[in-house]
């Protein structure tokens, strides 16, 4: 079992850059892909980026492709969401996922991943 406390959110300018962190407890996290995903008001959780294990293979969604990385510090036993050119549709609360994993795979459906982060608030004002 993992558990994930996501830190970094905040209030931003447009064009902005924040860096989310999201720490995880255990000593197995090296077995878990993680996955971040955002949700705004009235509207349902949507995928964000993901990780494989080892973090040698990532994904993007489409809208914040080229603007957000995520990465990986399995030493540590975090996961990285850079943000950068941020806009005012960027406004979510921020979640974490994990799910353990065999082999370079990543997931993107809210319904893969069976540990949840508390989320963290990202305000970007225009």
């Amino acid at each position: 079992q993992v558990q994930l406390v996501e830190s970094g959110g905040g209030l931003v300018q447009a064009g902005g850059s924040l860096r989310l962190s999201c720490a995880a407890s255990g000593r197995t996290f090296s077995s878990y892909a993680m996955g971040w995903f955002r949700q705004a008001p009235g509207k349902e959780r949507e995928f964000v980026a993901a990780i494989s294990m080892s973090g040698g293979r990532t994904y993007y969604a489409d809208s914040i492709k080229g603007r957000f990385t995520i990465s990986r510090d399995n030493a540590k036993n975090t996961v990285y969401l850079q943000m950068n050119s941020l806009k005012p549709e960027d406004t979510a609360v921020y979640y974490c996922a994990a799910r353990l994993s065999s082999g370079g795979y990543y997931y993107t459906g809210v319904w893969e991943y069976g540990y949840w982060g508390q989320g963290t608030q990202v305000t970007v004002s225009s």
